[in-house]
């Protein structure tokens, strides 16, 4: 994505597609069938509550720890530098249980935490991610998914979908800064338009 991005956030540049990708979703737990990068501080963190973890297991899900995650990769979109995959096993991630919900975010509500306490962030983020150091849509991941799709019916942004994750990414001060962005892109973009 060898892209040039005008607009950096926390660290991050902003790719202004964000604002204009129509996107729906009637969430089935699809886009976790195929399991989620990890930074490495994450797959600890969840590896100091797997036996929480092993309590909330359904009979879909595999109980042996050794095969929870895949091999370290070095990946500088991640904050420690290394990417740990979810295995995928049994077709989803295996943080997913046979009803579709995850598993970690289950333990996070029901200790009384926020939801997304144990989640990695690509699998908060998603259908957003971070690629070469830019707040991006996920097109690839979408591309194979029959749920979480682009929808040129709805007025709905991947923007507006995302605005939980997107504060929960940036904080509120970094997601002001955001909409302030989205409103100048917008409005740039009908100046373009009508010019043309």
């Amino acid at each position: 994505m060898a892209k040039k991005f005008e607009k950096v956030i926390k660290k991050l540049k902003i790719d202004p597609r964000i604002f204009t990708f129509k996107f729906n979703c009637d969430c089935t737990g699809e886009c976790c069938h195929y399991g989620v990068y990890t930074d490495s501080f994450e797959a600890k963190r969840i590896l100091r509550i797997k036996k929480k973890i092993l309590e909330y297991f359904d009979s879909s899900q595999c109980t042996d720890v050794s095969k929870w995650f895949e091999e370290p990769e070095e990946d500088e979109d991640f904050e420690s530098g290394v990417a740990i995959g979810t295995e995928v096993i049994d077709g989803k991630c295996t943080f997913l249980d046979k009803n579709g919900l995850c598993t970690l975010q289950k333990i996070a509500i029901d200790e009384g935490k926020h939801k997304w306490k144990y989640k990695p962030l690509y699998s908060i983020l998603f259908p957003l991610t971070i690629y070469e150091g830019a707040l991006t849509i996920d097109d690839e991941h979408i591309d194979r998914l029959k749920t979480c799709n682009p929808d040129p019916k709805t007025e709905i942004t991947i923007f507006e979908y995302c605005a939980e994750e997107l504060i929960h990414l940036l904080g509120k001060r970094g997601y002001s800064e955001l909409k302030k962005y989205q409103e100048e892109y917008l409005i740039k973009q009908n100046v373009k338009k009508k010019n043309v």
